[in-house]
């Protein structure tokens, strides 16, 4: 049996070509939901992007027909925008026009159809079902494949016959493979801007993190594994010239490391910030910040052309080897021999980092960072944020290595309250 879906906002902004994810169904969007899209169709930013995305995928199909009456869909279903009466909830928020307007089509609906309201908003679901409406999330990007991979193996377990780059330790030897039966012995105990790896996992994410073939990583794990500190060390040591020459460690394959890091939600304006972009930016990438302190306080191996001491992340950021920016003005760049990091990915939604993705250009290598267990975006879980996506998406890749880094390196007290509280 066809079934009536109807969309909250929050479903279109995730992903602006929603209304083509039900098949043969009948996709309902209530007038609210267009009214929203529209206010939020302005400025720069994903948020505005993907609301200009969404009102003009709905302005096409308004050519071919009338929308109140339907028109159809690509895939064989059916397109109504609806003008709700607020005549079950008291309060006149657009959420509850929204639910409203579902429940209206549920009472009124004669053909038995299943009239279910899909909302990213958990807020929106309960109040619904209160109401004794069927809702769900929308589950077209949903995954945990990110459950099942990312683990050191031993020698011998299943690989699960996955093509992208996993680790196997044997007795005390670490083989990198990847592809169908490729393998590799890494090198153990491998120091990277002077910082040393405190465990397995680090030793594996130091070979994935400076392997030239692998141009996208994905390392998660919990606050304190090493992830950004890694990561960042990883592409200063590409990107800084070491002091005794004679070293062949060395290779200037990377022209600047690039970090940057959503700012919660993803898309707000930093104008409202006081000061110059800098001075915007440093609440936001304070830990940048800290990881550098510890990386350039740390290293007396690395020289400038001029020898001059790495002392400072100032300097640093002022020599241009490493550049900090919000993702929000990322669309449209072409980043080519960039060692780009993205920080807190898991905050980023599906088309976030398909945008990220394709602004890389030639000899460019990614490193997405995060922890699937702490998101903060409201519209966002563990199975359905930017980052368990690009696992699901990239796990048969060659060039593609997941990590899930789960021992803390920062202190046996953070460990301990890790554990305890």
């Amino acid at each position: 049996m066809k079934k009536i879906f109807v969309l909250d906002t929050n479903v279109l902004i995730h992903d602006p070509e929603a209304l083509l994810q039900f098949e043969d169904n009948e996709v309902v969007l209530p007038i609210t939901v267009i009214e929203e899209l529209d206010k939020l169709k302005r400025g720069n930013g994903e948020i505005p992007y993907s609301s200009r995305q969404a009102l003009r995928l709905v302005d096409s199909f308004r050519q071919t027909g009338k929308l109140s009456s339907g028109v159809a869909l690509p895939n064989g279903g059916l397109l109504r925008v609806v003008i709700e009466e607020n005549k079950h909830l008291e309060k006149n928020s657009n959420d509850n026009k929204i639910i409203s307007a579902a429940f209206s089509l549920a009472v009124s609906n004669d053909s038995g159809q299943p009239v279910i309201l899909v909302s990213k908003d958990t807020s929106v679901r309960i109040k619904a079902d209160a109401l004794g409406l069927v809702t769900q999330d929308y589950l077209k990007d949903k995954t945990t494949v990110f459950e099942k991979y990312g683990n050191i193996l031993t020698d011998n377990a299943s690989i699960n016959g996955i093509k992208s780059v996993k680790y196997i330790k044997s007795g005390d030897k670490i083989f990198r493979a990847y592809g169908e039966d490729k393998m590799e012995l890494i090198r153990r105990q491998r120091s990277i801007m002077s910082i040393s790896p405190k465990n397995i996992e680090q030793e594996c994410a130091i070979d994935a993190l400076t392997g030239t073939e692998i141009n996208v990583v994905a390392l998660t794990g919990r606050a304190g594994t090493g992830k950004t500190l890694l990561a960042i060390a990883a592409g200063l040591h590409f990107c800084v010239k070491p002091r005794h020459k004679v070293s062949s460690d060395y290779s200037r394959k990377y022209e600047q490391v690039m970090v940057a890091r959503p700012i919660v939600p993803l898309g707000n304006d930093l104008g409202f910030l006081p000061g110059d972009i800098a001075e915007k930016l440093h609440p936001w990438m304070q830990p940048i910040y800290d990881n550098l302190d510890v990386i350039v306080g740390t290293s007396d191996e690395y020289m400038d052309d001029k020898n001059t001491d790495y002392r400072s992340s100032d300097y640093l950021i002022e020599a241009d080897i490493i550049h900090i920016e919000p993702l929000t003005y990322i669309r449209g760049r072409s980043l080519p021999k960039r060692y780009l990091i993205i920080d807190e990915a898991q905050n980023l939604r599906p088309l976030d980092v398909k945008t990220i993705i394709t602004r890389c250009g030639e000899g460019t290598k990614v490193i997405f960072t995060g922890d699937l267990e702490q998101i903060d975006s409201p519209f966002l879980d563990a199975a359905s944020n930017g980052l368990a996506y690009l696992i699901n998406r990239f796990i048969q890749e060659e060039n593609f290595c997941y990590l899930n880094m789960k021992t803390s390196a920062r202190s046996a007290l953070a460990d301990q309250a890790a554990k305890l509280l």
